[in-house]
């Protein structure tokens, strides 16, 4: 055997070890980014069945006459503005993630003052169209929440694979880059007061 081949033979091995390595590292970046991105579509999926009731929900109280109009052209208007905003998911930035979170967080608002206020009007409280709307929001509520914290955990995944050594320098490489996670909403860490009157 010529001495010339064993060098040759070591090198084509090793240079197929960082290829096989490289490629293994792309394609798990690739499915984790994809996972992450899937996670976030069942956000915005959530949201979107949230505004779809909201939007019936506004219909069946337009119908009680007496209803604070003002109340309801805040949700009208909280909505129009949530619906407006959306996140391409290959732009998920942490500054249209906080602008979608914003316009989010302005309907929840003025979704909370509008059930409210409903308390004031026994002939709403006892329609059957509102009730089931009411319970489907409350577990579409539920349901925003679960695929909030699914996409987190997807982007846990996929950060942790893009920012671990030597992975790290692949990640440059091939541009990879860290997504941002779903925060609370400034202040939320602090107890609401409740006030109790009778």
């Amino acid at each position: 055997m010529k001495k010339w081949l064993i060098p040759v033979i070591i090198i084509g091995v090793i240079a197929f070890a960082i290829y096989s390595w490289a490629v293994g590292f792309n394609n798990t970046a690739l499915e984790y980014e994809a996972d992450a991105k899937t996670a976030w579509a069942d956000v915005e999926s959530s949201y979107q069945r949230r505004n779809d009731l909201i939007g019936n929900l506004v219909k069946t109280v337009q119908g009680a006459a007496d209803f604070e109009r003002t109340t309801l052209t805040e949700v009208i208007e909280a909505r129009a503005k949530a619906t407006s905003t959306t996140i391409d998911a290959s732009n998920l930035t942490s500054e249209n993630m906080a602008q979608f979170q914003q316009a989010q967080s302005g309907l929840s608002g003025a979704l909370s003052k509008l059930l409210v206020s409903v308390e004031r009007y026994p002939e709403l409280k006892a329609n059957q169209n509102f009730l089931e709307l009411q319970s489907q929001l409350e577990g579409t509520e539920n349901r925003i929440n679960v695929a909030r914290d699914r996409y987190n955990e997807s982007v846990n995944i996929y950060d942790k694979h893009i920012k671990k050594f030597p992975g790290s320098f692949l990640a440059g490489i091939f541009g990879f880059e860290e997504m941002p996670r779903y925060k609370s909403d400034p202040g939320s860490e602090n107890a609401p007061d409740v006030d109790f009157e009778f």
